[in-house]
């Protein structure tokens, strides 16, 4: 949906609607706006039902995570909610990469789409500037007499842009003469996948966010100590240009309901949840907050649970899992699916013998989200190809595994009034909220050691039979058992392609062997990341990229955002 063809509502009153102060709100330019979210403090405690959007393994275009969370939000309004969707800013990596925007589709949008998928207010360009501005202290600090006798090996810290550009997965700096630094062999990734985005992302205050970058750990001294960007003097100028920043945006979705974009964290390579304190500012404002996990229940939503959840201090009423016949027939067999290609058509077409083979991870997924012990309804994503047949089959095999409900779903065609069903079953499921939130109820225990954490998360969540440690991450888990990070959560970065760490490996998976390559610790973010068999921080851009389509019009308008 382009932008010119959605009739807005003036910014302001959306906010003066949600209850946002006058004072609390700042216009930062057409359709989006910034909100100092101190006024939460002082509000009273809103009884609001937290609903998590999560989905199935999906096909690399998507199954409509996002247009499902925005069309949910818009039919909870329909049925008298006052409802707000809180997702994370698109990274520029995907937009002109293969899977294009992450403003929705169809009918159920975030406006203007154009502004959301580029540069909004600017949050991701400053925790890139800032993330950079550490890499530059450390080379800088090593050229010029390296006073804190920095062990170059041991530089941990990349550099990012935020954009898929796999030449510089691997680079060396400092080339050129004693006026150039000092050389070492470095890395890029995509800014969505720094520490500095997780940290924007899991920080309540300016104060905290202070405390966890001056926290970051960036390499070791000749003699094994941790360095930290405290110990540069850094971390100050790097929490200044996150100021404006750590305020969550405040646009709207196409029918005019508010939407709160903020965070952009990957859910495959990083933490894949929009930011705490909008989500905070959301349940202090509306009666149902609708809240999107990237990728499936494997990766944002056990994330959502074990890091997110912790920081926020309780957990979802319910648990939605999107699906789609076309996922689901890929999945039983149908079509050679590669990233970077266009799905094939017959994934478009009615196969209900594949579909009913696919059905196995659906109901791993189902499986999945109750083990946080939250009622789970599948939405089903209505697509033109469906017959009645899929669609009933994908009900049975949903009621049968244990969801509270499964509905159809068109919202994409008819906005929040094809989502009233879907909103309807969730508030079923979901309950009275009288004030109580529902207990958080993670995975493992904190003071669980790290590995027996990832053999947890890979076996309970995975479907692993076993997993294997690369020499690299034995010493890894050795160093941090030392350390104040054996009692953080846990990360995993893997393919979002299958439920384990091998792409090829469709539908539900078991009893494989999960490997591990790498643990990194991210002493700001709170968590320890560990990276899994090939999976890189850096995306490589596919053989027909999205940008070849996009451009700008002699009015002015941005096109060829898919």
């Amino acid at each position: 949906m382009s932008d010119h063809a959605v009739s807005r509502v003036d910014l302001s009153r959306v906010a003066q609607d949600l209850g946002i102060p006058v004072v609390s709100f700042h216009p930062y330019g057409p359709g989006r706006g910034k909100i100092d979210p101190l006024f939460v403090e002082k509000t009273p405690r809103r009884p609001s039902r937290y609903i998590l959007v999560s989905g199935m393994t999906p096909t690399p275009a998507g199954e409509g995570k996002t247009t499902t969370s925005i069309g949910l939000a818009m039919g909870l309004s329909h049925l008298g909610k006052k409802s707000v969707v809180t997702l994370r800013q698109p990274s520029m990596g995907p937009v002109f990469g293969i899977k294009g925007g992450g403003a929705g589709g169809g009918r159920s949008t975030v406006e203007p789409s154009s502004v959301l998928n580029l540069h909004l207010t600017g949050d991701i360009h400053a925790v890139a500037a800032a993330h950079n501005l550490l890499a530059a202290a450390i080379d800088n600090s090593l050229h010029h007499g390296n006073p804190l006798d920095i062990d170059p090996l041991t530089v941990s810290w990349s550099r990012v842009v935020d954009l898929n550009d796999r030449a510089l997965r691997r680079v060396v700096v400092g080339l050129g003469g004693p006026g150039f630094g000092i050389p070492r062999e470095g890395r890029f990734e995509i800014a969505v996948a720094s520490e500095i985005m997780a940290i924007l992302a899991l920080s309540l205050s300016w104060e905290d966010l202070g405390k966890r970058i001056s926290r970051v750990t960036f390499g070791r001294t000749r003699q094994g100590k941790p360095l930290t960007a405290a110990d540069l003097r850094v971390d100050g100028a790097m929490t200044a240009l996150l100021r404006e920043a750590l305020w969550p945006n405040l646009m709207q979705t196409s029918e005019g309901t508010p939407a709160i974009i903020h965070g952009s964290p990957f859910a495959n390579i990083a933490h894949g949840n929009s930011s705490v304190l909008g989500d905070r500012v959301a349940l202090a404002t509306a009666d149902c907050v609708v809240t999107e996990a990237g990728f499936g229940s494997d990766l944002g939503g056990e994330k959502f649970f074990d890091i997110k959840c912790r920081v926020l201090g309780r957990g979802p009423d319910v648990a939605v899992l999107v699906v789609t016949a076309r996922g689901l027939r890929m999945h039983g067999g149908v079509g050679e699916v590669r990233q970077g290609r266009a799905l094939p058509p017959e994934l478009s077409r009615p196969n209900l013998p594949a579909l009913r083979e696919g059905l196995a991870n659906m109901v791993r997924h189902v499986g999945i989200l109750r083990q946080f012990e939250v009622p789970v309804v599948v939405a089903i994503n209505s697509g033109e190809g469906d017959s009645e047949e899929e669609v009933r089959a994908i009900r049975e095999a949903a009621l049968s595994c244990g969801a509270f409900d499964a509905v159809v779903s068109t919202h994409f065609l008819e906005g929040g009034a094809g989502a009233k069903d879907l909103a309807a079953a969730v508030l079923a499921a979901s309950g009275d909220p009288n004030g109580e939130t529902r207990p958080l109820r993670p995975l493992y225990p904190l003071e669980m050691p790290v590995d027996e954490k990832i053999v947890t998360i890979a076996t309970k969540i995975y479907g692993a039979g076993s997993v294997v440690w690369s020499e690299g991450a034995k010493a890894d888990l050795a160093r941090i058992a030392k350390t104040e990070a054996a009692a953080f959560p846990v990360c995993i970065a893997k393919t979002w392609a299958s439920l384990s760490h091998d792409p090829a490996l469709k539908n539900s998976p078991s009893g494989f062997a999960f490997p591990i390559r790498e643990i990194r610790v991210l002493s700001g973010a709170g968590f320890v990341l560990a990276i899994a068999g090939e999976t890189q921080t850096m995306p490589g851009l596919p053989s027909d990229p999205a940008f070849a389509r996009i451009g700008l019009t002699a009015e002015g308008e941005i096109a060829g955002i898919l």
